[in-house]
């Protein structure tokens, strides 16, 4: 069975109208904190174990939004799988702070590890690409 992909939101806006026909709604805008911004990512594993189990794997993904540290400056957090071989590893880390890199735009360089999977893990160090690229 298929569902409709909007179909939670129609159910959820027709309940609200039959509670409060009305009143006068405040806007998601008024009551939720704005959005910021966040970077996109493509990145690959160093080499790990030896022989013919020598490999690497790729990653590719949207970082968190702002995590704010400290008065001026933030990071952002990046949850994702790695690319499957015969297994896939999970980045779970936090970028470094913002890089200046020209008008008024930066990237976050990333240096970590994966998890453990397979007795093995994997390094990884990338630089996030630009916020706001078309902007």
């Amino acid at each position: 069975m298929k569902r409709d992909p909007f179909e939670y939101r129609r159910r959820r806006k027709e309940s609200r109208e039959e509670i409060e026909p009305n009143e006068e709604r405040v806007s998601n805008e008024e009551t939720e904190k704005p959005q910021t911004h966040v970077h996109e990512f493509v990145a690959s594993t160093k080499l790990a174990e030896e022989g013919e189990d020598r490999h690497n794997h790729r990653f590719a993904g949207v970082t968190s939004e702002v995590i704010p540290k400290g008065r001026h400056s933030h990071v952002h957090r990046i949850t994702v799988n790695t690319d499957f071989l015969d297994h896939h590893h999970e980045v779970i880390i936090e970028t470094g702070p913002p890089i200046p890199v020209g008008n008024g735009k930066h990237v976050h360089f990333v240096k970590g590890m994966t998890t453990i999977i397979d007795n093995h893990e994997h390094e990884l160090e990338f630089a996030t690409l630009i916020d706001r690229p078309l902007v």
